[in-house]
């Protein structure tokens, strides 16, 4: 499948991801995440169960605090 991962096309094998696993395909281990699909957001609870399928568009921003 092809998605739009943060502004950039990637593909994936299978035609449905769950979040979590796009996450460990692409190493993403910030512990502070916003995720958004198709402009809504993916609270950390449904990050196992929310699919993504081709033609989505998925955005996975970590937060970083500092001063």
């Amino acid at each position: 499948m092809k998605i739009i991962l943060n502004n950039n096309v990637e593909e994936f094998e299978g035609d449905k991801l769950s979040v979590s696993r796009i996450m460990e395909i692409k190493k993403f281990t910030f512990k502070m995440l916003v995720v958004k699909l198709n402009g809504a957001i993916v609270y950390k609870n449904d990050f196992d169960t929310t699919l993504v399928q081709d033609g989505d568009n998925l955005t996975i921003l970590h937060l970083i605090s500092g001063g």
